[in-house]
């Protein structure tokens, strides 16, 4: 670790976020998936489709707002996200009652914009490359405070309270799938993780078509694609093209691998949770069971975290109606 690599997040941080979001968060399930092809071999799914506003991002944006609750109520909150960040805000703001604006890439899909308009925060939808500069923009004109959706500790620590709960619901998990684009989620899990049980394996997962990440890991530099390329994928959430500063440190030292998974073994993924597992997941919520599917993987009783559920209503019809599109 270099000397000038930004502080990583704590198990003691993890813990404290934990008791932070308690009245809020939904302690999700492990939701057992069978194998398509052998019944007897099963995929345990940590259910985070499940939360309040269908994914595991309210966890870390509810851990982030309320340490800076005092900036909030005088000049409200910005964040930039695809969707389910987004929405985890705007959420969160309502129930405080915030003023939250929501920079959203124009790539995002039309249901998660309309979700966070129904929630009464403010939309601002830019060009794919700009989301980032204008939520700056913003937060230096109003004063707002900044929720980002991934590269920040609070995050990070907010994530990894998935962490502690998936240790105590499946005490000798082996192998732990999380999805990966950013980074918060699995760095704030692997921290968790590999706090609390080193033994366990923890295998990020991505699109083939956004693989920043698998290149980052493999090469031990922080790789960055064009979004132009990243924005192919089906799996909205996991088009990030890098990994973030503060992210990219606790996935150099806690990530054991990261593999990816194509486009249509991700749509196999999410049409074989809904039959076989009776679970709603998004593209990128699906990639770990694709993985699962397809990759092959360490052995030993395996955790997939299904990070969100929020999928557009005509493409979930679309993948029940064929195996394949």
């Amino acid at each position: 670790m270099h000397s000038d690599s930004p502080a990583l997040v704590t198990l003691a941080d993890i813990r404290a976020a934990a008791q932070r979001i308690d009245d809020l968060v939904l302690r999700t399930p492990v939701i057992e998936v069978p194998h398509p092809e052998d019944p007897d071999r099963t995929l345990l799914c940590k259910a985070e489709s499940l939360q309040p506003t269908g994914a595991f991002k309210l966890r870390g944006a509810y851990n982030a707002i309320v340490q800076v609750i005092d900036t909030a109520r005088e000049n409200g909150i910005v964040a930039q996200s695809s969707g389910n960040h987004a929405r985890a805000v705007a959420w969160v703001a309502r129930r405080l009652g915030l003023d939250a604006v929501i920079v959203m890439p124009e790539a995002a899909p039309q249901p998660k914009i309309d979700a966070v308009r129904a929630l009464g925060a403010r939309v601002d939808v830019v060009p794919n490359s700009q989301r980032d500069e204008r939520a700056a923009q913003f937060v230096t004109e109003r004063g707002s405070a900044h929720i980002p959706p991934y590269d920040d500790e609070r995050i990070i620590a907010g994530q990894g309270t998935i962490g502690l709960e998936l240790l105590e619901q499946v005490t000798d998990v082996e192998v732990i799938l999380v999805p990966i684009s950013g980074g918060g989620l699995i760095s704030g899990i692997a921290t968790a993780v590999k706090s609390l049980r080193p033994e366990v394996k923890v295998i990020g997962v991505e699109p083939e078509l956004a693989a920043d990440a698998q290149q980052s890991l493999r090469s031990g530099e922080r790789a960055t694609w064009d979004v132009l390329d990243t924005y192919r994928t089906i799996a909205d959430g996991l088009r990030t093209p890098s990994l973030g500063e503060r992210t990219w440190p606790h996935v150099r030292r806690y990530v054991d691998d990261i593999v990816t998974v194509s486009e249509e073994q991700i749509l196999d993924a999410v049409r074989h949770l809904a039959i076989a597992g009776r679970l709603v997941a998004e593209p990128s919520g699906a990639v770990t069971t694709a993985a699962w599917l397809t990759q092959e993987l360490p052995a030993g009783k395996t955790v997939a975290i299904i990070s969100g559920g929020s999928t557009d209503p005509a493409l979930l019809a679309r993948i029940l109606e064929s195996p394949r599109l």
